[in-house]
């Protein structure tokens, strides 16, 4: 991933509902859901759920495949695999990463 696609990523994910939306379908995770299952879950109206849809989308967090007369909606985990490989490639300069425990102790 480069900075461009981290930023489209995190730009997507800078927002309440599309946060949301995005943890949601990685909860489902290969089964995906539909727009209607996402909004009835989600608490959303249809029409402010498929901008959200529509942005995460955009940014390659989230697939559509149309089975049938539906569409299907899921994570892309690839692609948060991937962003999360970016935020930490130089995570600790090559040295090992502190723990919660380790953080925490005064040695």
């Amino acid at each position: 991933m480069n900075e461009i696609d981290a930023v489209r990523s995190l730009a997507a994910l800078a927002q309440e509902m599309r946060l949301r939306v995005f943890r949601a379908l990685v909860v489902a995770g290969t089964q995906g859901l539909t727009p209607g299952a996402l909004a009835e879950q989600l608490e959303v109206a249809p029409n402010t759920l498929s901008f959200h849809l529509k942005e995460l989308t955009h940014s390659n967090l989230v697939s559509q495949e149309r089975q049938g007369r539906h569409l299907i909606y899921r994570a892309s985990i690839a692609t948060m695999n991937e962003l999360l490989g970016f935020l930490t490639e130089n995570c600790c300069r090559g040295e090992e990463c502190l723990t919660p425990q380790t953080a925490a102790c005064d040695c």
